[in-house]
């Protein structure tokens, strides 16, 4: 188990951090940190990206909540600079960079900023069918109006712009990355090594 804790500790005694160049040039393969990977014997993530809010429970203790205490543990090893983030839910890269190697935390917070940040446009509202735009209005005027109270305050508080985070409706809960090339090539027209799938979950 110490070589586990040592493996994935924060700090900066683990070799060099890989810019993007150096990652490309290099073609290294990326492990991710188990947390990412819902492999973590100890902890289950629970990341909420409409809140932010992190914590977790271990699966031998579900009645428990545990805080995030891995939040500063690097997201791959080699540590990297640059994770470039797709999901099958959105068209959006999220793109997290950190000059020290990107952590557990940095994903979290990066995530949950581009998505509730972030406006949806109107031309990629309009790509959705009708029935996802109804899907996504709902969403975001649940959301609003303090969701069970949607129903007194509808005609006054109908959003015109709907956030990122609207779009994902109810699979909002981040569930694990995984590396998907074929997919990535798909929708990026390239592959690398710090491209990821981000699973979300309702």
């Amino acid at each position: 188990m110490a070589e586990t804790i040592n493996k994935w500790a924060p700090g900066s005694a683990y070799g060099p951090v890989l810019s993007q160049t150096d990652l490309y040039l290099l073609n290294t393969e990326l492990e991710l940190n188990p947390v990412l990977t819902n492999n973590s014997s100890g902890f289950q993530l629970i990341f909420n990206i409409a809140t932010g809010q992190t914590g977790g429970f271990n699966v031998e203790a579900r009645d428990r909540d545990l805080p995030f205490t891995a939040k500063d543990e690097p997201a791959t090893l080699p540590r990297v600079t640059e994770l470039i983030l797709i999901t099958e839910v959105s068209p959006w890269c999220t793109i997290v960079k950190n000059p020290s190697g990107v952590t557990m935390n940095d994903i979290c917070t990066t995530v949950w900023k581009d998505y509730t940040d972030h406006f949806v446009t109107e031309k990629e509202y309009e790509s959705l069918s009708p029935r996802l735009q109804d899907q996504v209005r709902r969403h975001a005027t649940s959301s609003i109006n303090g969701g069970g109270w949607g129903g007194f305050y509808t005609p006054a508080a109908v959003p015109n712009r709907y956030r990122r985070v609207d779009w994902l409706r109810d699979k909002v809960f981040f569930d694990r990355l995984v590396r998907k090339d074929s997919y990535a090539k798909a929708r990026l027209g390239f592959a690398a090594p710090n491209i990821f799938l981000m699973i979300l979950n309702a």
